[in-house]
């Protein structure tokens, strides 16, 4: 009679280890993969919210309609869309990635652990707060009579002036900005540290006894071995900048005018839940899927033709 076969102890755990990992896999595959592919489904069809009518096939017809030159006048177009989320990306992004690295560069060289402590959790507690909530905090600072034309004022000897925080399109904007940038600058800064943390410290003290100083250091040394951290803080906060909605919507709902602050994200809830246009609302949700897509993979390109880069 034939022996069976020895089973290793890794096996059994690798087993075991799979086992443990469907059930996540099960959930994050019905909770993440089926809305992608029903919202690539429905794009193509015309299908209305609580409606009985059978829903229509209309092959790219939505893709078209977003797209139509006709409708790219509209100030709440999908072009308007596109722009409002580009502008608050970028103005949004760029910030976040070189005040949260140059805040945890200040941290990490405080002597005092303390300091550090107290810094870090300042800095990370408005991340724990819910969108909404910050949205509300912020509009209660960007009222006529709240701290933000006081701050201002004090700053340009403007004193009694309404700077209309959410009323003025460009002021609108930077509000919209000022909120997230606060909500999520300690996420950051916490990321880079970590990423600074992982530095030898030996490669420093080499450095500073062949005569280099913090600027020589900074661009020969930390910015090179903290690239991977750069890249995962860059992607994660340009990502989180094209999902916004909250904000947008709170501002929205408060009285501030829809179109400067118009992102892809608050377009699809407008069309799909108010207008109740499920089909033109999947479209523009496959667009943003394939525009997150693409910057995403530039930066990995971008960042892998980098890496020949001699330092």
């Amino acid at each position: 009679m034939a022996s069976k076969p020895y089973r290793g102890i890794e096996k059994k755990q690798a087993r075991w280890g799979f086992a443990f990992v469907v059930p996540a896999l099960v959930f994050f595959s019905v909770f993440n993969f089926y809305p992608i592919l029903n919202a690539f489904y429905t794009s193509f069809y015309d299908r209305r919210a609580l409606s009985k009518l059978k829903p229509k096939f209309v092959g790219l017809g939505n893709y078209v309609r977003l797209f139509d030159p006709a409708r790219a006048e509209s100030q709440l177009s999908f072009y308007n869309s596109l722009k409002a989320t580009l502008t608050f990306t970028l103005g949004t992004f760029i910030p976040l990635l070189v005040v949260s690295l140059i805040l945890a560069i200040f941290i990490s060289n405080l002597n005092s652990n303390k300091a550090k402590r107290f810094l870090q959790i300042s800095y990370y507690t408005p991340a724990i707060l819910s969108s909404v909530i910050a949205a509300t905090i912020w509009m209660l600072i960007f009222d006529p009579r709240g701290l933000g034309n006081q701050w201002m004022n004090l700053l340009l000897n403007t004193p009694g002036v309404d700077h209309k925080w959410k009323t003025d399109p460009m002021m609108l904007q930077i509000s919209t900005m000022l909120v997230y940038f606060w909500k999520y600058i300690g996420y950051f800064v916490i990321l880079f540290i970590t990423g600074l943390a992982t530095i030898p410290p030996t490669i420093y003290e080499a450095a500073t006894i062949d005569g280099a100083n913090k600027t020589q250091t900074f661009w020969r040394i930390t910015l090179p071995l903290l690239k991977p951290t750069v890249v995962l803080v860059s992607i994660m906060a340009m990502l989180q900048c094209l999902k916004t909605f909250s904000t947008q919507y709170m501002f929205y709902t408060n009285g501030s005018t829809r179109a400067p602050i118009n992102v892809i994200t608050f377009n699809i809830y407008i069309t799909g839940i108010q207008d109740q246009y499920l089909g033109r609302a999947s479209a523009m949700s496959v667009v943003l899927f394939v525009l997150m897509l693409v910057l995403t993979l530039v930066q990995f390109r971008t960042t892998k033709s980098g890496e020949n880069i001699d330092y």
